[in-house]
Parts: structure tokens; sequence; C-alpha cells
């Protein structure tokens, strides 16, 4: 589900101002709220290659956005148009290209529906209409892929994100044997994400969720054209055309049903470091894609780039070990936080 922030007038204090302000509120109070109901159309947009098969594939990516940013943008300043260029064009494009490469490839040995959903960013509004609403029998759907975010790989490091490879057996070899371009796949299990192959994992149906890794600009106007690596947009789509190619005669893939993460997993934060995590880094620690102005690593003179291997007394190894480190501190603290930029090991004060 997308979120939007709030602004909401806050006060910190503490002692015996703390006191006093305690003493003066006004525990019992009567609110009176008003609210207005809009309603708003939006359409996916459906194309479906008929080959007589069996089974149908389900290839998929959202194409709606923020406008100017009403709700959901990261954005603080004046209202300008989120293009989302990466978020999602860049998957739009993709799916208009995986149809006319089907369609020449006469690919036949399945049914393919290419389907461009709308409402994502409201909550996967589209697809979740879709599975309840299906123009095909959701039975005989081999399995979906989805691309949301593909249009940002790193030239330096060509990672690729692929997320639900544990929601069918078929997924983990037959990844080790699409790669193109030199490009790194990293994967993970879970069918369950914040992005519209969601909806068809908890139908039971395998997912792959094609994604090239969050950047500082995600939910933006700064979202826009002349930062996406064109070139590893078209090796991401190779890697789809490679994943079709291998699964044309297999029939119907058998699902498996992925382990989630548990609440005990999820820390609590009291506190933000106020960094975007790079989420394609799969070394030592954890390492910055981009720092927010004004927040505690900003002011600290910590970088994008940098990565995070401790914080006070806690050893940063990945993102979750990153995670409980940072749900131990509290607002007002300084902490010592070790980083690496480049080769060189750095200690900054930062203050939370």
């Amino acid at each position: 589900m997308r979120t939007a922030p709030s602004s909401v007038p806050v006060i910190f204090a503490e002692g015996q101002v703390a006191s006093i302000l305690k003493d003066s509120i006004v525990t019992n109070c009567t609110v009176g709220v008003s609210y207005e109901k809009i309603l708003k159309n939006g359409n996916n947009v459906l194309a479906y290659i008929d080959n007589k098969a069996p089974y149908t594939v389900v290839i998929g990516a959202h194409y709606d956005h923020l406008g100017y940013g009403e709700h959901g943008s990261l954005y603080r300043g004046k209202a300008e148009i989120h293009n989302g260029a990466d978020d999602n064009a860049s998957g739009t494009a993709v799916l208009i290209e995986l149809g006319r490469y089907v369609k020449a490839k006469k690919m036949n040995k399945n049914n393919y529906l290419f389907a461009a959903f709308s409402g994502e960013e409201k909550g996967l509004l589209g697809s979740s209409h879709f599975v309840k609403n299906p123009t095909v029998e959701l039975g005989n759907v081999s399995y979906m892929i989805n691309m949301d975010m593909v249009g940002r790989i790193k030239p330096d490091e060509k990672t690729l994100i692929i997320n639900g490879s544990g929601t069918s057996p078929r997924w983990k070899t037959l990844l080790d044997s699409v790669s193109v371009d030199g490009i790194k796949i990293r994967d993970t299990e879970s069918g369950v994400g914040p992005s519209d192959h969601t909806s068809f994992y908890l139908k039971d149906i395998p997912v792959l969720h094609f994604f090239s890794g969050t950047h500082n600009d995600y939910h933006k106007p700064s979202d826009d054209e002349d930062k996406i690596n064109y070139d590893g947009t078209m090796s991401v789509m190779n890697i789809i055309k490679n994943v079709l190619h291998h699964t044309e005669n297999s029939g119907k893939l058998a699902f498996t049903k992925t382990k989630e993460d548990k609440n005990e997993d999820a820390p609590r934060f009291k506190v933000t470091l106020g960094v975007v995590p790079d989420y394609g880094y799969d070394g030592e620690g954890m390492r910055i894609d981009g720092v927010s102005d004004d927040k505690p690593a900003a002011k600290a003179g910590m970088e994008a780039g940098d990565v995070v291997i401790q914080m006070g007394e806690h050893k940063v190894h990945d993102m979750m070990s990153y995670m409980k480190a940072l749900s131990k501190f509290s607002k007002g603290q300084t902490v010592k936080v070790k980083i690496l930029r480049g080769n060189k090991e750095m200690e900054k004060d930062v203050t939370f």
C-alpha cells in the first residue's frame, strides 16, 4: 500500500516543560470530523495474444504515477509534475516492446496477456481488480512477470534484483541461466512486495518481479528520463525474453508458497538516519544509495556510496542488522557510525 507522508505540527519537550504540558493536556474531548468521498476511475489496458494454447503467461507493469505529487510524493516544494521515468515508464516501455517481440517471434506454445495496470500507487488497485475480475481463467495462468522500476541499473555494478524466486521450484535454476551483458542477478524468494505481482501471488500463481533498485529520485520530480540507463533497461528486457523462451515448453509452472517476514524480524524505529539504502548491494554492511537533505546522515557528512559497517556498539553486516541497530537508538542521541568510503574507513558522529 502506498501512503503519503502528512505534515503535523509537533514540539519536543523534556524535563519541567514536559511535566507542565502533560498536566495541562485535556484528556477527554469531543472532536468533529468532516470528510469528502472522492471517486475516480482508472483503467487497466490489456492486450492478448491468443494462441489457443492451454496456458497463459501474464506480463505486467503499472503505468500510473503521482501527477503533481498531491499524494505519495516525497518531494517538499512547489508543485511540480512527477513524470515517473523509472517508476514506472521504464516498466511500461519494456511491456510494450515485449509484446512486439512475442508477436514477431511467433511464440505460440502459450497465450500471452500483456497488462498495463492503473492504480498501483494507490495500493495495487488495478492488479487487484484484475485478479477479482479476470479476463482469462486464473487456473490456467502459468506465471506472472512484473516490471516495476527497471530503468536504473547502475553501470558500475550491473545488478538486477528479481523478487519471487521462491514462488516456483522452476525459478532458481532458470535464473542461473538467463543473464545477459554481464548483469548480476540478485534474487529474493518472497512473492509478496509493494507491487502488482503480489495480487497474482495471492491467487497461487508463480511470479517474478524485476527491479533495478532504489534511488534518491523515488517519488520525486527528479525521477525523469535523463536519469534512465537505457542500455541497462534493454538488458533487463533481454533477460525477460530469455525467461519466456526457457519456459515456452514448460507447461503450467508449479506454485510454491513462500515464507514471509515474521513480525519479530521487523524492528520498530524511533529515529531515522535519512538515507536510501542500496537494496542491490550484497557485500558486507549497508551501502547508501542516497542521502536526504537536513537529515542526520547528511548533517554528519555521510554521502551516497558510503557503506555503514557499525553503529555504536552494533556491527552492520547487511540490511537486517542495519535495521536492528537503528532500532536501538532514540531521539537526541549521538552515535558514532563507522563507514567505508572507498577503501578508507571513517567514523562519523550522527545525532538523531
